[in-house]
């Protein structure tokens, strides 16, 4: 990246690997029962439909987050936008995408998560970092939650 000619905004993507349909790792995130057993420590209240507003709860960030989902095509996408600490974006928000592609015959999904609008400056790259590391984690946990059962998040905050 030349510091002559800044990106717009950063951005980041995340992919992994996840031995069951696409259909079945959409619930996972979409359904707000599941999602609060692997991923919002604190609770997910809303499913991700399209024009919803739900909210996310952490265990290790407490609060409840306004979540806004701006697309859902199941079971290959979703598209939300969320709060962003101020001078990190410019509107103070973030756009994060998941999708979702059969691979193997549909047996396994690889999916992936983007999230951009961080600002090109230290305080929007540390966040960006900050949120890499934690929808890694997501895709961490939706792999042991949907393929095992297991929550991996349970007792690790708190």
């Amino acid at each position: 990246m030349s510091m002559e000619n800044p990106p717009e905004h950063l951005s980041f993507t995340v992919s992994g690997r996840v031995a069951r349909p696409c259909a079945e790792v959409y619930e996972a995130i979409a359904d707000p029962d599941q999602l609060s057993r692997y991923f919002t420590t604190g609770g997910a209240r809303g499913r991700l439909d399209a024009g919803a507003d739900v909210t996310w709860d952490f265990a290790d960030f407490p609060g409840r987050f306004p979540v806004t989902v701006l697309e859902s095509e199941a079971p290959h996408r979703i598209v939300i936008q969320w709060g962003a600490d101020e001078g990190t974006t410019t509107s103070g928000a973030t756009r994060t995408t998941f999708a979702l592609e059969p691979i193997d015959g549909g047996s396994r999904t690889l999916a992936t998560i983007t999230e951009e609008s961080w600002l090109p400056t230290e305080a929007g790259a540390r966040a960006a970092f900050d949120n890499c590391e934690g929808w890694t984690s997501m895709l961490n946990a939706l792999k042991a939650w949907v393929e095992h059962g297991i929550n991996l998040r349970e007792g690790f905050y708190v």
